[in-house]
């Protein structure tokens, strides 16, 4: 008689135990941070735009916004919202915007 077992039926730390699956890893439905950039060496064009929600100490959300040219620092400016929701929707539609112009996801 063949008796087969499962391997809820063996000890733990049992030698003929397949490993364990790694717990899957949740992204965010929204980004909550963007990098562009805009390339044209003709125009002498090398640019970026920066986007990034911070939460600040009163429940709300700042909008980093970071631009300028690649290789400087740039300007900076943060922009306030009521809650990360309305944040995540302006740097979404900032996000179309700016692709609109010519601005690509930058290469990681």
């Amino acid at each position: 008689m063949i008796t087969s077992f499962t391997s809820r039926d063996m000890p733990p730390n049992s030698p003929h135990r397949p490993p364990a699956r790694p717990a899957p890893i949740q992204l965010p439905l929204f980004a909550e941070a963007a990098s562009l950039v805009r390339v044209r060496p003709a125009q002498n064009e090398w640019r970026f735009y920066r986007m990034e929600i911070w939460p600040d100490l009163f429940g709300r959300a700042l909008l980093l916004r970071q631009w300028g040219r690649i290789g400087t620092e740039g300007r900076r400016r943060l922009d306030p919202h009521p809650d990360p929701g309305a944040a995540i929707n302006a740097l979404a539609d900032i996000l179309r915007a700016k692709r609109r112009r010519g601005y690509q996801d930058r290469g990681a």
